[in-house]
């Protein structure tokens, strides 16, 4: 059978492909929501391929899947399969230093804002990622300085006014005095923006972004807008890393048919359990005593990287769990420690009978009133 003949035979479901060279060796791993569709897509439209993609199609002399039963289950088997096999075009088509950190020097009167792709502990350096887009990295940061003209082109800092400060982009830190404390100000807010703890840069550059429009300079209002969304973009990948690190008991129900769920147990960027279950042969509070079970088996006394940062090799993971918690295609909850306690168990069974009956993001129910 040649590749267009086995394309058409392709079932329109979720799934991983895995594409082979003449020597049957597996150069390139993918994932879809539509087999078909998907695999299809590299025999047309050539025009709109990549060089990348076209070397790669040049290459491709032969094809296999493996069938999911939901695209959650693809993207997770993607990442786990690029992994283990390290396929050639996959390594091509993603930057090796791909992870990006954000550092600040804590131990100088001038703290630098830079980039690294190795945080070192204990350096006297604040770290902030793994990101995964350097561009962003470099859009949020170059958009701050920027607003707040802390583009200092003067790196000895020896009391020598650099040609920025000439242009109106740099407030003077490369002079000293009460300039470095006011760019020290601004690096406290850039740090408070990256904790989470106050947002307060971010509204100034927005107003920044108004007083340019209320003046027709509208221009300069593109400018705000587009490092106010690098800005934003920036924290998307900081509530990952947060939310990951805060190594949740997540239940999380994938409906396949009318009839038909699929439910995931995942702990930190780990699938612990999953079971489709016939909605029809049971009925919810049978179903939800047996999903109980389940839950305490999986969560109770697992602490699994509890408390530990998140490594550049749970990223992508962190960042597909995250995606899918916060889609439409499943409905979630959140399984606090304290309801794994014998005492609290009413409580699950309380959120599973919700969960089941169709309720939508349920992230933490209250214990029931007494």
């Amino acid at each position: 059978m040649n590749l267009q003949e086995k394309v058409k035979n392709l079932p329109l479901s979720p799934g991983v492909y895995l594409m082979k060279d003449s020597l049957g060796q597996i150069i390139y791993v993918g994932k879809a929501k539509n087999l078909k569709n998907r695999v299809q897509s590299y025999f047309r439209d050539s025009k709109s391929h990549s060089p990348k993609v076209k070397k790669l199609i040049n290459h491709l002399k032969d094809f296999d899947y493996i069938l999911t039963d939901t695209e959650f289950e693809a993207f997770m088997l993607e990442c786990t399969l690029i992994k283990e096999l390290k396929p050639t075009y996959n390594r091509m088509m993603k930057n090796p230093q791909s992870f990006t950190y954000i550092a600040i020097n804590m131990n100088e009167d001038y703290r630098d804002i830079e980039m690294t792709y190795s945080p070192i502990e204990n350096d006297g350096k604040l770290y902030f990622g793994p990101f995964t887009s350097k561009s962003t990295v470099e859009r949020a940061i170059q958009g701050v300085k920027e607003c707040f003209k802390i583009h200092c082109s003067n790196p000895s800092r020896k009391n020598t006014a650099c040609l920025n400060y000439s242009l109106g982009l740099c407030i003077g830190m490369c002079l000293g005095g009460s300039a470095v404390k006011q760019y020290n100000e601004i690096i406290d807010k850039m740090i408070a923006l990256l904790t989470g703890t106050d947002m307060s840069i971010l509204e100034e550059m927005k107003q920044m972004m108004v007083a340019a429009s209320e003046k027709y300079d509208f221009e300069a209002a593109s400018k705000y807008r587009d490092n106010i969304s690098a800005v934003n973009s920036l924290l998307s990948k900081e509530k990952v890393i947060e939310f990951t690190e805060g190594n949740h008991n997540i239940v999380t129900i994938d409906p396949l048919t009318d009839s038909t769920i699929k439910l995931f147990l995942i702990k930190r960027t780990n699938v612990l359990f999953s079971h489709k279950y016939s909605l029809e042969s049971s009925y919810i509070e049978q179903l939800s005593e047996e999903i109980k079970t389940n839950i305490l088996t999986y969560f109770k006394n697992n602490d699994l990287n509890s408390a530990i940062a998140v490594s550049r090799d749970e990223i992508d993971e962190a960042q597909i769990i995250y995606s899918y918690l916060n889609s439409s295609n499943c409905s979630h909850l959140i399984i606090p420690d304290k309801w794994l306690n014998s005492e609290n168990h009413f409580n699950i069974n309380l959120a599973l009978n919700t969960l089941l009956r169709g309720q939508k993001l349920v992230i933490e129910l209250p214990p029931p009133t007494r």
